[in-house]
């Protein structure tokens, strides 16, 4: 059987490099960007508790009928 550890160390040392080719955001641009997902989420709730809400009304008043 082949020895795995060179293969792994190869595999670290190529996957060190790579990252650092990265160009991370700044602590502005990471809080700016949660904020547009966390802003994003809660619009995206409301918009589905709200056709939730909608569909459970039209349902009721059809089966009414």
């Amino acid at each position: 059987m082949k020895n795995p550890i060179p293969t792994i160390q190869r595999f670290w040392s190529e996957t060190l490099l790579e990252l650092r080719k990265c160009t991370w955001p700044s602590q502005h641009e990471l809080v700016e960007s949660t904020m547009v997902v966390i802003a994003s989420l809660i619009m995206l709730s409301a918009f589905v508790a709200l056709v939730d809400w909608l569909s459970q009304w039209f349902i009721r008043l059809i089966t009414l009928i």
